[in-house]
């Protein structure tokens, strides 16, 4: 039930990003749904492209869609100045949403460029490409040795490993310092 209540969630938010004209990608363990195995995960994970003059409307938009929602605006406005991370509740259902502010960074302009939209209960929702949520785990891998970004990989791998552009994935793979480690998964 918890992860239709999620994908159920995730459709509002996108909804409000196509009215708001923000640019976004799911990424995470509801994208890790997408083109490995599902899996259940606490929250919804979605990267954002946010500047200073879109948080008024994204707030106001976020407090419509539940009056018990969370949001701390000074967090939101350090996100986007500082290139970091804040999140929204909704206090009514306990459904969580944690936002990425997008980097400035080639990798993270390709990664925008090549999400994938997906038509989910009517909603077209975009997902992180499985090259760049493999390097992204690996990145992730590299940061907090936790087995659970190499266990997500290996389900991309097994499921979505055919379709693969292992040319764009060895490539970033070199340019992030993560060669080795997607070598041994692919080994």
């Amino acid at each position: 039930m918890k992860q239709e209540e999620n994908v159920n969630f995730l459709t509002k938010i996108a909804g409000i990003f196509e009215r708001l004209e923000l640019p976004y990608l799911v990424t995470g363990g509801m994208a890790v749904s997408v083109w490995g195995r599902p899996r259940s995960t606490a929250d919804v994970d979605v990267v954002i492209e946010l500047e200073s003059a879109g948080i008024s409307g994204l707030l106001e938009a976020l407090k419509e869609l539940s009056e018990a929602g969370y949001i701390d605006e000074d967090v939101v406005r350090e996100a986007v100045r500082g290139g970091g991370e804040f999140n929204f509740i909704d206090g009514a259902t306990g459904m969580k949403i944690d936002f990425w502010v997008l980097g400035k960074g080639a990798f993270d302009a390709s990664q925008l460029k090549r999400r994938v939209g997906k038509n989910v209960f009517g909603q077209k929702i975009y997902f992180l490409s499985p090259e760049d949520l493999i390097l992204s785990k690996l990145t992730w891998y590299r940061k907090s040795r936790s087995t659970r970004h190499l266990e997500d990989i290996e389900s991309i791998l097994k499921i979505s490993g055919s379709e693969l552009d292992m040319k764009y994935l060895k490539e970033w793979a070199s340019t992030l310092g993560v060669s080795e480690e997607l070598g041994k998964l692919l080994g």
